[in-house]
């Protein structure tokens, strides 16, 4: 390996390690749970399976290959490894944040779609499904959440939590912190006695994706 390719998994690392943290801090996992990943190159860097996020060291970094051999460190990578290299192979991710966010995780339980309350939903690609049950870090739950996540950047996990991806770290982060508030602003609208929440259309949400394309800064 070069010396600039031990660089940018040294960055990808603290990229990793960083994003894990403000997981923790934002109130969207608890304890160890949940999990998150960076391709650089042919290398997966994940966190490891059952470490406090707070205690993860630059010499703890974690590395497979895209079949999921470990090549880089000591500590077993995360049990949702499956997860995140079956989103790796399908999609155009280069980043993948999974999360057990509390009123995603509730939505889960409740519904098969997130019911589209708000445009946000189209920053993910529109309305957004729930993938069945399946155990953790099990095939059947990798193949669940691809099917949840076609033509989609995140889904939820039925009685688990949220998985989504982005081209970076920030912008799968930022997908995930909106299809968590996405969650809370429905459960919010919808706890209200007598009344049910107005959704968007399908065509509503299709111009707000179309808007969202020119959205922001070139």
């Amino acid at each position: 390996m070069s010396d600039r390719e031990h660089a940018a998994i040294a960055r990808g690392w603290q990229a990793v390690v960083a994003t894990a943290r403000r997981t923790a801090a934002e109130g969207l996992v608890v304890g160890t749970s949940g999990n998150v990943s960076l391709r650089v190159g042919d290398t997966v860097l994940v966190t490891p399976s059952g470490v406090p996020y707070e205690r993860l060291r630059p010499e703890d970094l974690t590395g497979v290959d895209p079949e999921g051999r470990q090549i880089l460190g000591k500590l077993a990578p995360t049990s949702e490894l499956p997860l995140h290299l079956a989103i790796y192979r399908n999609t155009g991710a280069a980043a993948v944040v999974h999360t057990h966010a509390v009123h995603a995780t509730a939505v889960s339980t409740l519904v098969t779609e997130v019911p589209p309350v708000h445009y946000a939903a189209a920053m993910l690609g529109g309305t957004v499904r729930v993938a069945p049950y399946a155990g953790y870090g099990t095939p059947e739950l990798a193949g669940n959440v691809l099917a949840a996540l076609r033509d989609r950047t995140g889904c939820l996990l039925a009685n688990h939590g949220t998985v989504t991806y982005g081209t970076t770290l920030d912008e799968a982060y930022d997908r995930t912190a909106q299809l968590e508030w996405l969650c809370r602003v429905w459960l919010t609208a919808s706890s209200v006695p007598g009344r049910s929440p107005a959704l968007l259309t399908a065509d509503q949400l299709g111009e707000a994706r179309e808007a969202l394309k020119g959205y922001g800064q070139r």
